[in-house]
C-alpha cells in the first residue's frame, strides 16, 4: 500500500547538500504536505521522486519504481504539476490538454470522454477554445492539474499549486484534490500556505534539507516551544511594536488582526503585557491562551536555537541599524491624499478591465487592494505608475497626474512587481548599483543607500552571490531595497510575499509597519487574506469595479449578508459535502482543520446540521457563529456579484 518511499535520499550540487538523507513513506490515498523555509528543498525532492532529477545518494521508490532504474516506468505513474504550471501560452486549453494526452500515449478513443470529464470536473468546459495565456492565474492552475490528470495517475506530486491564486480559486483546487482522494490518489504536495498543510493526513517539516519533523498536524502542533497569549486591540500594530521594545525573552509576532506573544511563563507575561499595554494607553480588549497554529508551530521550530541555518531567523532583529528607513526632511503631511482616482477607467478595445474606479490613499497608510485573478488590480496599479494611460477618468499619485505627469510619478514611487524585477546573472551588490543609476542617486549618496539595502535585507554577507541563488525571502528583500533606494513617497508591492515561507512573510512585514510608520504611504495587493488584515483599509475589485471599501473590521461587520458557522467535526470532507445540501446553506469550505458554513440564518441552521451530522454518525466537536473571516467575505461578495449579473436560476439550489 505504499506509494512513495524514500530512504536516505540526498541530492548536493557540488558543496551544497539540498536534500540531506530525507527518509520517509507515504501510503496510497493519503493527502501528504511539505512544508518548509525558501531553499530548504522541496522542489529538489519532489524533482527527484518524478524522476526529472537523479538523487545523490539514497534511494527512492514511487509505486514500486525505482527512480534511478526505473524512471520511465515512473513517469507513467505519476502526475508532476510544477510552480510554472508547464502550460503552452500560445495553445488553447483543449490544444495543452491533447498535447498533453499524446506525451502519455492516450489514444484518440480514449482520450475524448476523459477530457470532457476533466474540462467539467474543472469548470473550464467554457474555456476549452481560450488560449492558456489569456487565461487568469486560477484558470491556467486548474488547467495546469487537468494536463497532469490526464493519464490517471496513482501518485500526484504539486509544487506550490497554489501561489499567487485567489481564495476563490484555491478553495475550487482544493475540491478537485479532496475528489481525487477518494480515488485513491496519493497527493505530494508542497506549500507555503501553512492553513493548506493543516488540511493533509500528515506534514513533513523540511529545513536546510533535512526532516525536522513529520507527523499529523494536530500532533505537529504538541511541538510548539512555548505557549501563546493573544492579545486583541484596536491598535495591534502600536502593540506589537511597544511589546517588542519593552520584553527581551517573549517572542512578538502579528497575526491577522491580533497580537501573539509566545512564552514560556503565561502568568508573568500576562500581567506584564497588560502593564506595559496600559501604560502605553493602547486598549486592551482581551489576553488569552490560544492554541497554536500550524504556522506558529513552524515558525517556532525554525528560529529555535541550535536549528541548523538559524540565520533564517528574525532578521531585523539582528540588525537594529536597518531599522530605520533614510528618509529625509521634514514629517510627513498626512492632510492631502497620497494617491487619488476618480472614475478611472482602462479599455483595451471592447473589453473594460477597470471600471469607473474611485478611492483615495491618505499618507503613511497602508491600503490593500484585493481582488480575484483578471479582477483588474494590476491593471490599476500599472495606471497609478505611470506605466498605462487611462481611457477616461482621472489619478494622482505624490501630487502628479497619471495622465499628464507619468514620468515624474515614475521618480516618486517604488515598484516591487510579483517576479521582483532583479537581474539574476548580476551580484547583490551590482542590482543595487544597476538600481542607484536607474535611479539617479547622487555619487556621494549611492554607498549609503546601498549599505542601507544590504543591512535592511540581512545580505551583508551575500553582496557578492548571484542574485539567482537567493531563496525567495531574501530576493524580497533585496528587491523592495532596490525598489525604495531613492526614497519614494509612495510604494507600489504587486504580490510581493506570493510563494515566500512564512519566517520571510513574517518579517517582511515587520519592515512595511516600520516605513508606513515614518509616512511612506503603502499600496499593496496580496491573495493572502491574513496578510490583508494588516492593512489599515481595504479595496476589493470585481471585474474592474470597487465593490467594497473599508477598514477590515467595516469589511467582516458590515459587508457580508450571510452569517458564517465555524464547525470543528471528524470525517470533514464528508461533513463537508452534507452539509452543503442543506437548504439555506450557500456553501461550505475547508478553514485550517475545521469548516467554515455560510448560512442565511445561523440560529436555524445550526440544529438542522447537527441532526445531519448526527445521522450520519459524524462526531461534533463544536460548532457556533463566528464574525466572518476576511476569506468568508471575499467570496461571499463575490458569489452575490456573480448572482446579480448572473442569468436567473443559474445559482438555485
Amino acid at each position: 500500500m505504499t506509494a512513495i518511499r524514500m530512504e536516505n535520499l540526498t541530492k548536493k550540487f557540488g558543496d551544497l547538500t539540498a536534500v540531506d538523507a530525507l527518509t520517509l513513506s507515504v501510503p496510497k490515498g493519503e493527502l501528504f504536505g511539505l512544508v518548509g523555509s525558501d531553499g530548504a528543498g522541496k522542489t529538489t525532492t519532489m524533482r527527484m521522486l518524478s524522476a526529472i532529477m537523479e538523487p545523490t545518494s539514497g534511494d527512492a521508490w514511487v509505486m514500486g519504481h525505482h527512480v534511478r532504474d526505473e524512471p520511465e516506468a515512473i513517469k507513467e505513474e505519476i502526475g508532476y504539476m510544477s510552480q510554472r504550471f508547464g502550460l503552452y501560452h500560445d495553445l488553447t486549453v483543449l490544444e495543452n490538454i491533447h498535447f498533453y494526452a499524446d506525451i502519455f500515449g492516450l489514444s484518440r478513443k480514449e482520450r475524448a470522454a476523459k477530457i470532457d470529464g476533466l474540462l467539467s470536473f474543472s469548470n473550464l468546459t467554457p474555456f476549452r477554445e481560450r488560449r492558456a495565456g489569456n487565461l487568469s492565474g486560477g484558470m491556467k492552475q486548474k488547467l495546469g492539474l487537468v494536463c497532469a490528470l490526464v493519464h490517471t495517475p496513482k501518485v500526484l506530486f504539486l509544487d506550490e499549486p497554489t501561489n499567487g491564486v485567489d481564495p476563490v480559486s484555491r478553495r475550487d483546487f482544493w475540491r478537485i484534490l479532496y475528489n481525487l482522494l477518494k480515488e485513491g490518489v496519493a497527493i505530494f504536495v508542497s506549500t507555503a500556505y501553512l492553513d493548506e498543510a493543516d488540511r493533509c493526513n500528515r506534514v513533513g517539516l523540511i529545513h536546510n534539507g533535512k526532516l525536522l519533523a513529520c507527523d499529523t498536524p494536530e500532533n505537529l502542533k504538541k511541538l510548539m516551544r512555548g505557549i501563546i497569549l493573544e492579545i486583541r486591540t484596536p491598535k495591534p500594530r502600536n502593540a506589537a511594536r511597544l511589546l517588542r521594545e519593552r520584553f527581551d525573552d517573549v517572542s512578538v509576532s502579528l497575526s491577522g488582526d491580533k497580537v501573539h506573544l509566545v512564552t514560556h511563563d503565561p502568568e508573568r507575561t500576562r500581567k506584564s503585557a497588560s502593564s506595559f499595554l496600559g501604560q502605553g494607553g493602547i486598549p486592551l480588549l482581551s489576553l488569552r491562551v490560544v492554541e497554536p497554529t500550524l504556522e506558529d508551530v513552524v515558525v517556532s521550530l525554525l528560529r529555535a536555537p541550535g536549528t541548523a541555518g538559524q540565520t533564517h531567523g528574525h532578521w531585523m532583529e539582528r540588525r537594529p541599524e536597518a531599522e530605520r528607513f533614510p528618509r529625509k526632511g521634514d514629517p510627513v503631511s498626512t492632510e492631502e491624499p497620497a494617491v487619488t482616482l476618480k472614475d478611472i477607467t482602462k479599455k483595451f478595445g471592447d473589453f473594460v478591465a477597470v471600471d469607473h474606479v474611485s478611492l483615495e490613499v491618505r499618507k503613511g497608510e497602508i491600503f490593500g487592494f484585493l481582488g480575484p485573478n483578471g479582477a483588474g488590480k494590476s491593471t490599476t496599479i500599472r495606471m497609478l505608475c505611470g506605466i498605462l494611460s487611462p481611457t477616461s477618468g482621472t489619478g494622482s499619485v505624490a501630487g502628479f497626474d497619471v495622465s499628464r505627469n507619468a514620468e515624474r510619478i515614475k521618480e516618486h514611487i517604488g515598484y516591487m512587481s510579483q517576479r521582483f524585477s532583479l537581474y539574476e546573472d548580476l551580484t547583490v551588490e551590482e542590482n543595487i548599483d544597476f538600481y542607484s543609476g536607474i535611479y539617479k542617486i547622487p555619487q556621494d549618496q549611492k554607498i549609503d543607500r546601498k549599505e542601507w539595502v544590504l543591512d535592511m535585507a540581512g545580505l551583508r554577507d551575500h553582496r557578492s552571490a548571484k542574485t539567482g541563488i537567493l531563496s525567495a525571502g531574501w530576493k524580497q528583500r533585496l528587491a523592495l531595497g532596490c525598489a525604495i533606494l531613492h526614497e519614494p513617497p509612495v510604494i507600489f508591492l504587486d504580490e510581493p510575499t506570493s510563494g515566500v515561507d512564512p519566517i520571510s512573510r513574517r518579517n517582511f512585514w515587520d519592515l512595511i509597519y516600520r516605513l508606513a510608520e515614518q509616512g511612506t504611504t503603502i499600496f499593496v495587493t496580496t491573495h493572502y487574506m491574513d496578510e490583508a488584515e494588516y492593512c489599515d483599509r481595504l479595496g476589493l475589485i470585481y471585474r474592474g469595479q470597487l465593490i467594497a471599501l473599508g477598514t477590515p473590521d467595516e469589511l467582516k461587520t458590515g459587508f457580508m449578508a450571510e452569517q458564517v458557522i465555524e464547525v470543528r467535526c471528524e470525517r470533514v470532507h464528508e461533513a463537508m459535502e452534507y452539509l452543503e445540501q442543506i437548504e439555506g446553506i450557500r456553501h461550505a469550505a475547508l478553514f485550517g482543520r475545521g469548516l467554515h458554513i455560510v448560512a442565511e440564518n445561523a440560529d436555524h441552521a445550526i440544529p438542522v446540521m447537527m441532526e445531519a451530522l448526527a445521522e450520519r454518525d459524524i462526531v461534533v466537536q463544536s460548532m457556533e457563529k463566528i464574525l466572518p473571516s476576511l476569506e468568508d467575505v471575499f467570496v461571499s461578495l463575490i458569489e452575490a456579484r456573480d448572482r446579480m449579473e448572473a442569468p436567473q436560476g443559474v445559482f438555485e439550489k
